[in-house]
């Protein structure tokens, strides 16, 4: 949520009423025309949790991570997954619906937050695989699991930020698409998703905390894995995801006016 949406409380309620709608819409026509409908949310992370877990620990023989790795696996992929399919989305945010955007009243950011919600949305669906796995696997669950909805906090508050820049920019600079999909692409090895912050060696260490996926990563795991804990990943990554909210409103505002006319 952006402060564009903050006003009168009605207009509070018709936007997070036409928030829920549209994110309500994506999700229908994503699984209307999927024959599997709800259960990819489940598989998609799932398959890749098991090419990981294979490669890691039956091929090259795993030097990083936890046991049960698995888990230590799920825990940060199904984020990614969030992570990464919001951030694509948002590259034709408003490319995707431009007459809509154009003649519509409500402010532009719920185009931004459409797709965090909608994809947050699939990732709480994504959850049963991590309790599943936890069962099975015999992870140890602890008061650290308090984190998790902090992390969800913090994700959603970067999210939002980040799409207030990539949204607009994209629609400005169309070669940004492709340019995001290579960062996002390069981006998954530099973030702690097969291995842990703690498994980098000192220098790289403290690069990767300026990563603010690293720290909320970290918080996805403390629930099973309080060794991973890591303060400054963590308050780097809370920091950074509250400074892309404020660089992307501040960005947003300004490019407003040139993104409805290239529309």
């Amino acid at each position: 949520m952006t402060t564009a949406a903050v006003g009168a409380p009605g207009s509070l309620r018709r936007y997070l009423h036409s928030l829920w709608l549209l994110s309500a819409r994506d999700l229908k026509v994503r699984y209307a025309t999927s024959a599997l409908g709800y259960l990819w949310s489940v598989l998609d992370p799932l398959v890749m949790s098991a090419i990981y877990w294979f490669v890691f620990t039956q091929v090259f023989g795993r030097g990083v991570g936890e046991e049960p790795y698995i888990v230590f696996l799920i825990t940060a992929l199904l984020p990614w997954v969030w992570f990464n399919a919001a951030v694509t989305d948002f590259t034709r945010a408003f490319s995707k619906d431009a007459r809509l955007v154009r003649s519509t009243a409500i402010p532009r950011s719920i185009w931004v937050n459409r797709v965090v919600l909608s994809k947050g949305i699939e990732f709480v669906f994504s959850l049963p695989v991590l309790v599943l796995f936890a069962v099975v696997a015999g992870a140890p669950v602890g008061w650290g699991l308090l984190w998790f909805p902090v992390a969800v906090m913090l994700q959603t508050v970067l999210l939002v930020g980040i799409g207030l820049l990539v949204a607009p920019l994209c629609v400005l600079w169309g070669d940004l698409e492709r340019t995001t999909r290579l960062i996002l692409r390069a981006l998954f090895y530099a973030t702690p998703i097969i291995y842990g912050v703690s498994d980098l060696p000192g220098a790289f260490a403290e690069a990767a905390a300026f990563n603010p996926l690293a720290g909320i990563f970290t918080l996805y795991r403390m629930g099973f894995f309080p060794d991973q804990w890591d303060t400054l990943s963590v308050i780097v990554g809370a920091v950074m995801s509250f400074a892309f909210l404020g660089l992307g409103l501040q960005v947003f505002r300004r490019l407003e006016r040139p993104v409805l006319k290239e529309l």
